[in-house]
């Protein structure tokens, strides 16, 4: 399979629900494809050692169950979109992976999860998607309706913080909506040469984007808390998987833990 869209992991839970909505809504935007995953493992001792092909069955038909009912809704009320279903007897997180090494644009999860998708944001599965893919993972949480407000983004400097910036203006572009880049500092450096800092990372973006509003907020602080501060207003935060200086260390340290557990709108973590 190579799906040349958006990967949705899907479990049947309310929060699964809010993933795939989002999702459709992401994928509408471009005009592209949907992938919603199911996935079922069988877990229990001696699975793989004895006859258990009813289990093996009853569990596969749950998956194929409601991924079934989600599909169908979503074809009925998404226009524009190709929708696909995918059950898989395989972990989350493997599945997750190798479907964005196939060519996904995105892939995104809910903050948390049942069945095969239990805990992916506080267990194994959410450090394995959102540390080894290759493609930006979004982390769907926070208020319900976060549509209204800016798209927030984290910059500081780094490769990868700029290749956020780019896929920050592009959502905001295909949104309509301002974009807010962030750059957070400790309270030892030089406001004035931070900003200017950020001017110059934000230059080339905005010529490119010339239709997307920008707005620069330059704040002493911790980033995590400067982020998650601005989520409460904001429709999406964007930010690098891994950085330097205030955005150090993002996936692998405090920060991104903070960012997943409380940001108030979802992220989108891009590598």
């Amino acid at each position: 399979m190579e799906p040349q869209g958006i990967v949705v992991g899907y479990d049947g839970s309310r929060e699964a629900r809010r993933a795939v909505e989002w999702a459709a809504a992401e994928a509408g935007r471009g005009g592209g494809r949907l992938h919603i995953v199911t996935t079922y493992e069988i877990t229990w001792p001696g699975a793989y050692y004895a006859a258990v092909a009813e289990q093996v069955d009853a569990a596969r038909q749950a998956a194929e169950a409601i991924l079934a009912e989600i599909t169908d809704e979503v074809r009925d009320l998404s226009t524009g979109v190709d929708v696909f279903g995918v059950c898989a007897a395989s972990s989350a997180a493997a599945t997750l992976l190798d479907l964005g090494d196939a060519g996904a644009r995105m892939l995104v999860v809910g903050n948390r999860g049942a069945g095969g998708l239990t805990n992916l944001l506080l267990g194994s599965v959410s450090q394995q998607v959102a540390t080894h893919a290759k493609v930006p993972v979004a982390v769907v949480r926070g208020r319900p309706d976060p549509s209204l407000g800016p798209v927030v983004v984290g910059v500081d400097g780094s490769a990868s913080g700029d290749h956020a910036l780019g896929l920050a203006f592009e959502e905001a572009q295909e949104r309509g909506r301002a974009l807010v880049a962030v750059r957070a500092y400790p309270d030892s450096a030089d406001e004035a040469r931070e900003r200017v800092a950020l001017e110059d990372s934000l230059a080339n973006w905005a010529g490119k984007f010339p239709d997307v509003q920008v707005a620069e907020l330059v704040a002493p602080g911790r980033p995590a808390a400067v982020l998650v501060d601005a989520s409460h207003t904001a429709t999406l935060v964007v930010v690098g998987s891994r950085g330097h200086g205030g955005f150090a260390g993002l996936l692998l340290g405090s920060v991104g833990q903070q960012l997943m557990h409380h940001a108030d709108c979802p992220v989108l973590i891009v590598h």
